[in-house]
């Protein structure tokens, strides 16, 4: 993972609801492709890049309304039977989102209920698989529309402070600090931000309000987001049966 080109992507991006008639160029195709191919063995998903337009949002009449323009997506499909589908969809989705960033596309996560008949005859949905989210994915216009600015305006919760988003009794390293900065900067479902982060003897461990729903992708978002930020080689690992970052 090329960490100072995805550092520079969590800086530039924010969620774009409103796409240009402008096709991705098929170099920009082939290396999304590429990226979810690395992505799909590295984690046993079924990541999908579509370029099918608008007909899947159909299913997804409580989001469809606030995009326009989409052309294309990122399907996050992965099997039922994962225990960690969620944070795995959160974690490598939004490798996706910071990659298409990396490439001068706009993106937004969207989730929600979606019609299961209507979205299985448009991406590859085998019998024992979920769709958990989606990335609208594309060119946008340089500035936000007034439509855009509203919805970010409705939706937009005041942003937590660093300090808000980690506990510990003892000094953090800088390089925690920065991991802490760069999970400020996660997308989160309506910009919650429900993560919080612990650091005790060099160890941090991760936990939420609640470990179902959006907020297991959301998890995955900001481990992500942590591991990009210290700027070192190193990522979260089971120890234990617990998820842990060494320092």
């Amino acid at each position: 993972m090329n960490q100072e080109r995805y550092l520079k992507a969590i800086d530039e991006r924010c969620s774009r609801r409103t796409y240009i008639t402008k096709d991705i160029e098929v170099e920009k195709v082939n290396s999304l492709q590429r990226c979810i191919k690395n992505l799909n063995e590295m984690s046993g998903l079924n990541l999908q890049l579509q370029l099918n337009g608008p007909k899947l949002f159909k299913g997804f009449s409580s989001s469809y309304g606030m995009l326009k323009g989409v052309g294309a997506y990122f399907a996050l499909v992965g099997s039922k039977d994962d225990k960690d589908l969620l944070e795995k969809v959160g974690y490598f989705g939004e490798i996706l989102a910071l990659e298409a960033t990396a490439l001068g596309l706009g993106t937004c996560w969207i989730g929600g209920t979606y019609d299961r008949k209507l979205c299985a005859k448009l991406i590859d949905l085998k019998e024992n698989e979920e769709l958990v989210a989606i990335i609208t994915v594309g060119y946008t216009p340089v500035d936000k529309t007034f439509k855009e600015k509203m919805i970010s305006k409705l939706s937009h919760r005041k942003t937590k402070t660093v300090e808000e988003m980690y506990h510990s009794n003892e000094e953090v390293p800088n390089e925690f600090i920065n991991g802490m900065k760069a999970v400020q900067k996660a997308p989160s479902a309506l910009n919650k931000q429900p993560v919080k982060f612990h650091f005790t003897n060099g160890v941090v461990t991760t936990s939420t309000l609640n470990s179902t729903g959006y907020e297991k992708i959301d998890l995955g978002i900001a481990k992500l987001h942590f591991e990009i930020g210290t700027g070192l080689q190193k990522k979260f690992e089971i120890e234990n049966g617990q998820s842990v970052y060494k320092f």
